[in-house]
């Protein structure tokens, strides 16, 4: 199978039939064979019914997958990864504001120039300044904290390798990250393409504003995860090592501090233990203690219980 697409849909019944014949135009003229997989993440107008009559209409090219709820994008993606049979896998979000029109040189950048993801670049974006304003910022932040110079690193519009589209773990709002997840995944290679985006044609985005104060927790979240995830004991065993090594200094230094006192004086200015100094060193061994625990039961939970993540299927066309 030369090409996989995939294409989450979240109550997008308007705009599948017109996304599905622009997509069989570009794909029929460029392609022998491919399959578009539509993933409807739990819609709650008639996406699925609209995908039960397009996929009367084609049967050979069209794949649907139903969730039982909304799931999110991030899970989305990661369901259609797992099916797609492609060597190379383009997404593309279902709003129509993606233009199928440039699926072939993406696909190209990957197969003759060697690419393991190209990400759009919606350079002329046809969103109000809103969304704009954030999104720049966004972006700026996680080209500063990821070390990928990328302009939009959530552009619904990507193509990858096959191999390094299902190397990746995606969940909760981690499809924000995929550039970072695919590099941490081996696959270094990354490009940018700039890429045609339409404004809105039908319906409202699903995505508030709330999305961005989400997506910076969730940058510290896949910041850990990539550096210390499979190895907790990492960065929680020498937090908790430097805190008992400072804690354990600091108590060690004052009880010489009153020995001393008593060999030259033969009494004591203050108590050990009436020393603020003191009880700060101890909280410092405590949470030196804990945080050691903390790392030493995080690897034997990893051992135990392998990071897996199911998503319920209502129907699959």
């Amino acid at each position: 199978m030369q090409l996989s697409l995939v294409i989450p849909a979240y109550n997008e019944a308007e705009s599948l039939p017109e996304l599905i014949a622009w997509i069989r135009r570009v794909c029929d003229a460029h392609f022998s064979q491919y399959e578009i997989w539509v993933i409807d993440d739990g819609s709650q107008d008639e996406t699925w019914t609209v995908l039960e009559k397009l996929k009367a209409e084609h049967p050979y090219h069209l794949r649907a997958l139903r969730f039982a709820r909304n799931y999110g994008k991030s899970a989305a993606l990661y369901v259609g990864f797992q099916r797609a049979q492609g060597h190379v896998i383009i997404t593309l979000d279902a709003d129509l504001q993606d233009s199928p029109d440039e699926i072939p040189a993406l696909y190209d950048m990957i197969v003759h120039q060697g690419y393991d993801l190209v990400s759009g670049w919606k350079k002329h974006r046809r969103d109000p300044l809103s969304k704009r304003l954030p999104s720049r910022l966004f972006n700026q932040v996680v080209r500063l904290v990821t070390g990928i110079p990328l302009h939009d690193f959530n552009s619904g519009i990507k193509a990858y390798k096959a191999h390094a589209a299902k190397a990746i773990e995606l969940y909760g709002e981690m499809h924000r990250y995929i550039p970072y997840l695919v590099k941490s995944a081996g696959f270094t290679r990354i490009g940018e393409k700039i890429v045609t985006h339409y404004p809105r044609k039908y319906g409202y985005s699903k995505f508030g504003w709330e999305r961005f104060i989400y997506g910076f927790l969730d940058l510290l979240t896949v910041s850990f995860l990539v550096r210390f995830g499979k190895r907790p004991m990492h960065l929680f065993g020498s937090l908790g090592l430097l805190a008992f090594l400072v804690g354990l200094t600091t108590v060690g230094w004052l009880i010489y501090d009153k020995l001393h006192q008593l060999a030259l004086y033969g009494t004591v200015r203050r108590e050990v233990y009436q020393q603020p100094l003191f009880y700060l060193g101890l909280a410092s061994v405590i949470l030196g203690v804990q945080l050691f625990l903390a790392g030493f039961l995080g690897e034997l939970f990893l051992r135990q219980n392998p990071h897996k993540h199911t998503y319920t299927l209502l129907a699959e066309l």
